[in-house]
């Protein structure tokens, strides 16, 4: 009898463990299966929330089968106590494993809200915009000139909450005072930038920040990310490059930006910068005077005057030999690659051709033609105007 029954307790036992594999094996395929999300959403995390009210949320929203088996998976992955505060994008189809590392893993929010201050040549603009995740694009909510305007509530609105993203962009050929300036007008960071980084020395890209971001911080890794910049492109250097050393890169690269905003364009202007260099001939650039006036300090806001173009600055290339001895902005990679990797041509001339781009010339006769040209527009459109 009692071996019976141990028979059949042992039959019953290897039927509940078969069951359990079963289940195991089920609740797993599951937890990594696509999930039924058709559209994407951003998933806000409170702080101070818990995979229980997530897998709610989730659940409510569509994207999982079962709350239970999301908080199960999590639990036996020994994420639980790694969800972050934030918002993310969930994209359609979505698994709960695929959610779950994306909540867990850097607590950079992915969509929501994003504040971002666009560094320009002429001006600092702030944007406020929200990605809508169904189409993965931006929808701009506010925007002003930081300094200028008058902040708008939405601005304020936006920064009380703890999951918007910040961003600081750089454009190319800015200078070292407008980025530090900018900085210093930014309510999202900290402290004091310390000693204006040198012209040239700062890398036009995008910023991630946090509130409290130290100021000095943030120039601290524009720093270190223009100097690899600046290695990589001297180490990729042609025989063609008319520069001698990385710091006269730079000083090429900055008035290659400063002169064309055409991208296709950079290799060209390069090699004219090039011949004249090879040939002794003087550079002749407006951007370079133009620095010598306001030391980076500002736009010049008018036309150059001819007693500024015959007076002798370290900056005025219609006067003096070679190259200026500083940058005279901050170029971008392109830039860099360019001046040590110009186009071949025989140009040594060029000038604006009224489309945004430039008319090119090898001689001083088809110059003064192209100049020609480029006065008769100036002239129609200063009358249309």
């Amino acid at each position: 009898m009692w071996r019976s029954l141990a028979s059949n307790m042992l039959t019953v036992l290897i039927a509940v463990l078969f069951l359990l594999g079963g289940l195991i094996l089920w609740g797993k395929s599951q937890y990594t299966a696509e999930g039924p999300l058709e559209t994407a959403i951003c998933l806000r995390v409170e702080r101070g929330s818990n995979m229980a009210r997530v897998s709610g949320d989730l659940e409510t929203q569509g994207a999982v089968t079962s709350g239970t088996l999301f908080r199960l998976g999590a639990k036996y992955s020994e994420k639980t106590g790694q969800l972050k505060a934030g918002s993310f994008l969930v994209e359609p189809g979505a698994s709960m494993e695929q959610i779950v590392a994306e909540i867990t893993h850097s607590g950079a929010s992915t969509c929501g809200t994003e504040i971002v201050y666009r560094v320009g040549v002429t001006r600092t603009q702030t944007v406020v915009r929200e990605l809508d995740p169904a189409t993965s694009k931006f929808e701009e909510i506010a925007d002003f000139i930081l300094g200028e305007d008058e902040v708008p509530a939405a601005y304020t609105e936006t920064r009380q909450d703890s999951d918007t993203r910040y961003r600081i962009a750089l454009a190319e050929g800015v200078t070292s005072w407008q980025v530090t300036e900018a900085l210093k007008a930014m309510d999202v960071l900290a402290g004091e930038t310390g000693e204006r980084p040198a012209e040239g020395l700062l890398a036009p890209d995008s910023y991630e920040v946090t509130p409290g971001t130290g100021r000095a911080a943030v120039l601290a890794e524009m720093q270190e990310r223009q100097q690899l910049r600046i290695n990589a492109a001297w180490e990729g250097r042609s025989a063609e490059a008319a520069v001698a050393t990385p710091e006269e890169m730079l000083i090429l690269a900055s008035i290659i930006e400063k002169e064309t905003g055409v991208p296709e364009e950079r290799g060209m202007v390069a090699s004219v910068f090039t011949n004249r260099l090879n040939r002794g001939m003087r550079l002749q650039t407006d951007p370079t005077v133009i620095y010598g006036v306001t030391k980076g300090e500002g736009t010049l806001g008018r036309g150059l005057r001819q007693s500024e173009l015959r007076k002798a600055t370290p900056w005025n290339t219609y006067v003096i030999e070679g190259l200026p001895p500083t940058p005279i902005a901050n170029p971008g990679m392109a830039s860099l690659e360019a001046a040590v990797n110009p186009q071949a041509s025989d140009y040594v001339f060029f000038v604006a051709d009224g489309t945004g781009g430039h008319a090119f010339a090898e001689t001083l006769e088809e110059h003064n033609r192209n100049v020609a040209k480029w006065r008769a527009i100036e002239a129609e459109q200063q009358q249309s105007n």
